[in-house]
């Protein structure tokens, strides 16, 4: 379990061209050529996590817990299988807000704004990997845990119209409309277009 051990604010936060340069290099805890890890040490913010491959499936969760290169969760793991079920060789775990909690009450009351904007870079690189990069929306109701998660969906849904982003979810989704969470899916779910312009709409009325 992670329990944050301070405001991210009280922190340094690396940017995240900085992050991926260290993590290009190599690194005597995990094979580089097989995972990208940024920051490339473990931290109390994650950036991305992902496996290497040509095709990649980007995958939104709301905030990262543990998982790390050779040492996924059950959340990772599920994203893995559901990612090859659905013709995709890799995935790229990312998340709404980039704090590490693994229990998301234990998030930060107030965004940062430095890391969510270093995040959202991370995000645009994500989605520059691919020609009509595919986007897994995977938050579940957590998203409602704080008030700042659907603004930063909200300037997820406008970065990736800037690269034709493709809005995918899995599962049933909740009465509010949100995405299923990756945890309980079956490995052989499929995944099925969302609108995620339409979901951002409703989100200014959710309680």
């Amino acid at each position: 379990m992670h329990i944050p051990g301070c405001p991210t604010a009280e922190m340094e936060i690396l940017s995240f061209a900085d992050a991926l340069a260290a993590a290009e290099e190599p690194s005597p805890d995990y094979d580089v050529s097989r995972w990208l890890y940024v920051p490339n040490v473990y931290t109390e913010y994650r950036y991305i996590l992902a496996t290497r491959g040509t095709n990649p499936l980007i995958c939104v969760g709301v905030n990262p817990s543990t998982a790390a290169p050779g040492d996924l969760d059950p959340t990772l793991k599920s994203v893995e299988r559901v990612a090859l079920h659905n013709g995709f060789d890799s995935f790229i775990m990312f998340n709404v807000y980039a704090q590490r909690a693994t229990r998301p009450q234990d998030m930060e009351q107030e965004p940062n704004e430095c890391l969510h904007r270093e995040n959202m870079a991370a995000f645009a690189y994500a989605l520059s990997l691919s020609s009509s990069p595919a986007v897994w929306a995977a938050w579940g109701t957590v998203i409602e845990q704080r008030y700042y998660l659907p603004r930063c969906v909200r300037d997820m849904v406008d970065i990736g119209e800037q690269y034709g982003a493709r809005w995918f979810s899995a599962g049933a989704r909740s009465k509010k409309g949100h995405p299923h969470h990756p945890l309980y899916l079956r490995k052989d779910s499929m995944l099925e277009p969302f609108d995620a312009g339409a979901y951002c709409a409703g989100l200014s009325v959710l309680k």
